[in-house]
This record gives C-alpha cells, structure tokens and sequence, in this order.
C-alpha cells in the first residue's frame, strides 16, 4: 500500500477525482436555483413559478440520510411569511440578520409569536438575533412587517424534510413541503413527497 504523499502530484490528483465522482458522491448535492411555489397552505402564490433568490437544502430529499433542512435568503419588502401557528417533529433555528458583509447592519421590524393560545408571546425582531424553536413547540405568526435594508432570513430544522402540523382555520393539518426540486430517485420528475427517499441512507 502507497502513502498518499509519496504518489506522483499527477497521480495523487487522478485518484482525489475518481473518489470524488464515486465513492462519496452521494455526499455532495450540486445546489440548482428552485422555482418559486406557493406557501405551504396554498394562500400566497405571487412568487410562483419565478426564480427563488434564496439558497435551500432539502434535507433527505436531496442527500439520503441527512437530517437537517436549511434554507435562506434575502428578504427586501415587507411579507406575512407565516401567518398559521405551527410545530415540528424537531428543533428549528431562525436567524435574522443584515445582508452579507453588513450582518449587524439591522433596520428592520419583525414580529414573531412563540407559544399557543394562553401561552402565547410574540417578540419583536429589531436587532440581528437567533431562534431557538423546541421540537413540537407551538410557534407562529411571523411577519416581516417593515424591511428598511435586506435581511438574511434561515431557517434551520434539525430533521429530514420540511414537515409539521399547522392550525389551520378548520383546525389541525399535518403538512409537508419541499418546494419544487427533482425527486432524489428519479431526478426526472418533481418531488411529490411521496418519502420513499426518506428511508434510505447515502451509502445506499
């Protein structure tokens, strides 16, 4: 067996790139911009169908076995993003802050609600800040109400697709989401979240 540093740079290079289109492929997902699509319930479709500016991983659909959803993006105009209170399977993050390079330059007023019915508060977002939401936490409405500069918007769930249940104003709903991207097991047709993917692992 050959050491790494005693191969030829030529060699050494040949090998780094047949194990990169290989052996750890399924580990690297080659980020594609996505198509707007309407909000999980259906009420806001203005985006649809036009190039989302933001960058989005999701999770287990995109790479087998992984169990973390991350998406963000640049909000620049007031949106209710959220307007039904919600929970999920795991702990989610929210981070808000100023654009790239200017991270604490923050104008901008948020309002976010954590809790449900008698429980619940709603915080103000005024400053970059950071949420944590406890797995089966109520949380909801949020609404970027004045957007004086961009700001980076991510969401983070520590599971393997975008899923929860929503009180919605016929009562409870369990929902699942994926945007529109490819299906992870035939790259031809969209995700339909049919979850088959859900089960596998990369080295599958």
């Amino acid at each position: 067996m050959r050491l790494l540093q005693e191969m030829p740079v030529a060699e050494l290079g040949e090998r780094r790139l047949a194990m990169s289109v290989s052996r750890y492929e399924k580990l690297i997902y080659r980020n594609r911009p996505e198509r707007g699509a309407a909000f999980i319930d259906g009420t806001y479709k203005e985006n649809e169908n036009q190039e989302v500016r933001g960058v989005g991983f999701r999770g287990a659909c995109q790479i087998a076995g992984a169990h973390m959803y991350i998406g963000g993006g640049l909000v620049d105009q007031p949106v209710f993003i959220d307007p039904y209170p919600h929970k999920h399977p795991a702990d989610e993050f929210l981070a808000f802050t100023g654009p790239p390079g200017r991270a604490f330059e923050f104008d901008a007023h948020i309002e976010f609600t954590l809790g449900l019915g008698d429980e619940a508060e709603m915080y103000n977002i005024d400053e970059p800040t950071i949420v944590r939401i406890p797995a089966n936490m109520w949380h909801c409405p949020l609404n970027f109400i004045r957007i004086g500069s961009p700001v980076f918007f991510e969401v983070t769930v520590e599971h393997g697709l975008f899923c929860g249940m929503y009180l919605m104003p016929d009562g409870e709903k369990w929902m699942e989401y994926n945007g529109q991207i490819s299906c992870l097991l035939d790259p031809n047709k969209q995700c339909d979240v049919c979850k088959k993917c859900m089960s596998l692992d990369w080295k599958d």
